[in-house]
């Protein structure tokens, strides 16, 4: 089945670029099982992982056979037991079934412990044979490389090869479509339609080199703002306090008028 995907893999790219017959097309592929297989780190690890798989399921094996015999405890000694010693029992062995099941989850279930140390294993080689892929293949001026074990199969692609913008620029070209009412929204379009991903792209860093600037501007702007209102907010706390300070100074004033008044009126 992989192979057979792998074929239809190259078949449908070798379609898509005869119209590139001009240009020699280079592609290689990896073993990465093979490559597993000969990489001593990995092998040693595997090893250590196996001997943890091992363990697990011996302790698997064992919960189980615990668990059958308390069934069979159970069934040898039921016509001695009252209701309710039966149903304890029952009720243990439920218990016991669902902590085996629960741990066999945790040790080999989507999410448990083999999984995620396998990934774990293979991920550092993985990693090496990504790096080593890419520096061979651009010295060797490849293509695209693939992983013959693998549904997947890219490992590596030149980015000319890339049509990614390309596909988004020809979804989003027709919701525009859609949505064009006007004659000249229309014209606008056929006009941003005719540009190149490299006309876009340079189109889009101006327009961010301009709103950078503008945001600059703002910027310099909002602080000489900023500024103002503090000199202008000093000033008002200033003024205010000069204020405060007549108004005290004045009511003195008229207490110490008032005083001698009183000192006054109190000797007549």
């Amino acid at each position: 089945m992989k192979g057979r995907i792998f074929g239809l893999t190259l078949l449908t790219i070798f379609s898509g670029l005869s119209l590139q017959a001009q240009k020699t097309f280079r592609i290689g592929y990896v073993d990465m099982e093979y490559i597993l297989q000969n990489v001593p780190q990995y092998q040693e690890a595997s090893s250590q992982l196996d001997a943890k798989v091992q363990e697990w399921k011996s302790e698997i094996e064992e919960k189980k056979r615990e668990i059958d015999e308390m069934k069979s405890r159970l069934n040898n000694e039921r016509a001695l037991l009252t209701r309710e010693l039966i149903e304890e029992r029952e009720e243990e062995i439920a218990y016991q079934e669902e902590q085996a099941l629960d741990y066999q989850q945790k040790r080999f279930g989507p999410n448990g412990d083999y999984l995620i140390q396998k990934k774990q294993l293979v991920r550092p080689i993985q990693d090496q044979v990504f790096t080593a892929v890419r520096e061979i293949s651009e010295n060797r001026n490849l293509d695209m490389v693939f992983d013959r074990t693998a549904d997947t199969g890219m490992l590596y692609a030149a980015e000319e090869h890339d049509i990614s913008d390309q596909v988004l620029r020809s979804i989003n070209r027709a919701a525009n479509r859609r949505q064009v009412d006007s004659r000249q929204d229309r014209r606008e379009l056929e006009t941003a339609e005719e540009r190149t991903v490299e006309q876009d792209n340079k189109i889009a860093e101006k327009a961010e080199m301009n709103e950078n600037k503008q945001n600059a501007r703002e910027a310099i702007l909002a602080e000489r703002q900023r500024q103002r209102d503090s000199i202008k907010a000093a000033k008002q706390k200033e003024l205010e306090e000069r204020r405060a300070r007549i108004i005290e100074e004045r009511q003195r004033r008229m207490d110490s008028i008032r005083e001698l008044r009183q000192q006054k009126d109190t000797i007549n």
